[in-house]
């Protein structure tokens, strides 16, 4: 499915449902620039409806599109390529609540969203403190407390939650660089936990590439070099996370034989509220 495919679904679906409707959801968050809402399942084949609010009138739910009775205030309105779309903090609000069934879920869809720099989890925080009258505010609370920003994919978010909730590590460091002794740099593992001395790799599709799979070796063998011992995950691997767990401790019981020479590499600057404090600053 191409990128104006998915556009084109948005636009259609909008088209009919008369001139207050507002994209929401998911949709509204692909037009805002957040190109990981693709619109498909987990499955990577299945449409997701479009969600459009509307207040009122005799808009239905039909194919392709998914009706939220919920009104969009006016300042949470905004007119992107002449549609009208629900801002970067409502429409994440809307997709959480439309994900409740799965917190794991929720987590996913906010950290798509900061990927895209559209929000953070700051003003998501603050965002759902200040709608005391929203429906759902707890629940896309709970979801936020799962979430967090720095994952590059949503694969790596979900093994993130693995390594938090299922294995019980606690947050691991997000695509932090490790480098030697020497000062050159080794590698930046998807996850990291320095007291561990575990490097946590999701290899998506793109790893199967006999180049990228070559370097993926060589990545991994640095890591062993200074006392890092990496756990690698693929997508099939999401579906039996206690195999992952296992992986983990393994890999734990590995590192604590390797003595660690790596040194951590300083926290990414500017930080994600940075970014959209000095864009805000400039549109003023």
């Amino acid at each position: 499915m191409t990128d104006d495919l998915v556009e084109q679904r948005i636009l259609e679906a909008y088209a009919g449902a008369g001139p207050t409707a507002v994209v929401t959801g998911w949709a509204a968050l692909r037009l805002l620039g957040a190109g990981h809402f693709d619109g498909l399942e987990r499955d990577g084949r299945t449409r997701r409806p479009v969600p459009i609010a509307v207040d009122g009138g005799r808009v239905r739910t039909a194919p392709g599109r998914l009706v939220v009775r919920h009104t969009v205030p006016p300042d949470e309105v905004v007119i992107v390529h002449g549609i009208r779309c629900a801002k970067a903090e409502r429409a994440l609000f809307d997709e959480m609540r439309l994900q409740q069934h799965d917190p794991r879920e929720m987590a996913v869809a906010a950290g798509n969203a900061f990927r895209g720099q559209l929000t953070s989890l700051k003003r998501m925080r603050l965002y759902v403190a200040t709608r005391r009258w929203y429906r759902d505010k707890r629940i896309v609370a709970s979801g936020l407390a799962l979430a967090a920003e720095g994952c590059r994919s949503p694969q790596e978010d979900r093994f993130r939650l693995v390594w938090e909730l299922d294995a019980m590590w606690g947050p691991p460091l997000l695509n932090r660089e490790v480098f030697d002794d020497g000062g050159v740099l080794v590698g930046i593992p998807d996850l990291l936990d320095p007291r561990r001395g575990v490097a946590g790799e999701y290899l998506g599709a793109d790893h199967r590439d006999p180049e990228q799979h070559q370097n993926d070796v060589g990545r991994s063998a640095g890591f062993r070099r200074v006392g890092l011992e990496p756990v690698e995950v693929v997508g099939r691997d999401m579906r039996h996370r206690p195999i992952i767990v296992t992986r983990m401790a393994e890999a734990e019981a590995r590192a604590k034989l390797r003595p660690h020479t790596w040194v951590l590499g300083s926290p990414a600057s500017p930080t994600l509220d940075e970014i959209l404090d000095a864009r805000d600053a400039a549109a003023e």
